[in-house]
């Protein structure tokens, strides 16, 4: 019988668990236009939808 192996676990940097989430935390969201859907039917009038690529808002402006 030999003895197992030792694994070493390396914990993720902080730059590695922030990736991605820190820019959308301070408001630079990355924007990208959502073409799905493109008129409210509720105003009848047409609308940008734009949806941020890292986290996922969505935002909305009249054209």
């Amino acid at each position: 019988m030999g003895v197992g192996k030792v694994v070493k676990f390396e914990r993720p940097s902080l730059r590695e668990r922030a990736k991605g989430r820190t820019l959308c935390a301070r408001g630079f969201h990355r924007w990208q236009i959502d073409k799905a859907k493109q008129f409210d039917v509720k105003r009848g009038q047409l609308v940008t939808t734009r949806r941020c690529t890292r986290c996922g808002t969505t935002k909305t402006t009249l054209t």
